[in-house]
């Protein structure tokens, strides 16, 4: 990036600090801003900001956020408490999470049949996350009940590192040059990939987190340094990974797991700086995504791409989810809103321009265009209807209570779930 591109979209967040809190009270969120600017300033047209796909910046701005955003939504989750309520999260990421690879897939095959089904596993696995931050008006609403609230929250957090693994294999299968590789270097691949990553990841997770620890307790410690330090363990453990041949995301997400782990809640001091060095690049990413992927794609969109991004939307997402709470108990208005509230957003921008970024994929255009195309519908479509939805649903959840004459209903929804603190909020000190 050049110097006037640097210091515009310094402008950017600047100008975007001024309005904050009014946008926060609106509808309009701040990645429809950015993408929109992007598109704005982009070279369709007034042409200041020009990126493209082989710029370096953009690709190290795009791994250096998903791995800052990967341990701090690991790191924001209380594994400990979690695993007594973990029911829910459990059916959505367990079932609902391959499920939505899988249903997903086979859309992307019927209404793309050109594309192999290695590209169509990447394509699926690359939208399978969701960004609860893309609809933050349901998960702060405290009408909605907390087990709802919450269980979207944790989904969210770990699904994106969860996908991970399904990336990376599908990458791999899908590359011309892999397709000389046997069975047994197929399973020695992923192994290192997913073992190496996560090995690396929860050691220097571990040891960062205990340190700083033992080193706040004996009063040795001082406080930048110790935001800097937090900032440093998913950049070491993504480095040490990579190194080996593992999967640096892999080991950003579980380094964030095992410094939570460890450190509990003192841990949360030492991932403020890096959850808000995460907000600023996310806000950039959406930037850069507007610029180099919607920008370009605004006039090309083709009714199988439509089709292919509505059906990730709605059936890609719904379907799953209903057949991973069956049985619940939950009724069937929240299984539809949260059916509905999956948004795509920041893991799906940052998947494909890490992973297709110099692609030599026969359909790597057509690949980043579905993804481009599913993330800007959600944006739009669940930024515009995540506080109106919020609230419909909690009229619904009270007139249940008023007609029961506020006794206790007994509803599944009602069970206590701890609160998980939402992306992008500060932690109480």
């Amino acid at each position: 990036m050049k110097g006037m591109e640097i210091a515009l979209v310094a402008g950017l967040l600047l100008a975007y600090a001024l309005v904050s809190g009014r946008v926060a009270r609106s509808s309009v969120t701040p990645p429809m801003i950015f993408i929109a600017a992007g598109v704005l300033f982009g070279p369709q047209a007034l042409g200041v900001l020009e990126l493209g796909l082989d710029d370096s910046a953009v690709l190290l701005l795009a791994e250096s956020t998903l791995a800052i955003v990967l341990f701090s939504d690991a790191a924001r989750l209380d594994v400990r408490r979690l695993r007594h309520e973990v029911a829910l999260p459990a059916r959505l990421l367990g079932i609902g999470l391959p499920l939505t690879v899988g249903v997903q897939l086979a859309g992307v095959l019927l209404v793309l049949p050109d594309l192999s089904w290695q590209e169509a596993g990447l394509l699926a696995a690359i939208l399978a996350p969701t960004d609860a931050a893309l609809g933050q008006a349901v998960i702060s609403d405290q009408r909605v009940p907390a087990r709802i609230r919450q269980t979207l929250n944790v989904e969210s957090g770990l699904n994106d590192g969860l996908a991970v693994p399904a990336v990376t294999i599908f990458l791999s299968l899908a590359d011309p040059m892999g397709e000389s590789r046997s069975g047994v270097e197929w399973f020695e691949f992923a192994a290192r990939q997913i073992g190496y990553g996560a090995l690396f990841g929860l050691g220097v997770g571990a040891a960062a987190s205990f340190l700083l620890c033992r080193a706040k307790s004996a009063g040795w410690l001082e406080g930048i340094a110790a935001q800097l330090a937090g900032l440093a363990t998913p950049a070491a453990a993504f480095a040490l990974a990579v190194e080996t041949d593992g999967n640096g995301f892999i080991a950003a997400f579980t380094a964030g797991l095992a410094f939570k782990a460890i450190g509990n809640q003192t841990a949360e001091h030492f991932t403020e700086y890096a959850e808000d060095t995460g907000q600023l690049f996310a806000l950039v990413a959406f930037l850069v995504f507007g610029n180099v992927l919607v920008g370009p794609l605004l006039g090309e969109l083709t009714f199988p791409i439509a089709l292919c991004a509505i059906g990730a939307l709605t059936v890609g997402r719904m379907v799953p989810v209903g057949l991973a709470l069956l049985g619940s108990g939950l009724q069937r208005p929240t299984v539809l809103f949260m059916g509905w509230f999956g948004p795509r957003g920041l893991a799906s921008i940052l998947f494909a321009l890490t992973v297709l970024e110099g692609s030599a994929l026969a359909f790597a255009d057509e690949v980043l265009a579905v993804v481009a195309w599913t993330v800007l519908m959600s944006v739009v479509a669940h930024g515009l209807t995540a506080r109106w939805g919020a609230q419909k649903y909690a009229d619904w959840y009270d007139a249940l209570h008023v007609q029961a004459g506020n006794e206790e209903v007994g509803m599944a929804e009602e069970m206590p779930m701890t609160e998980h603190r939402p992306r992008g909020v500060r932690a109480r000190r």
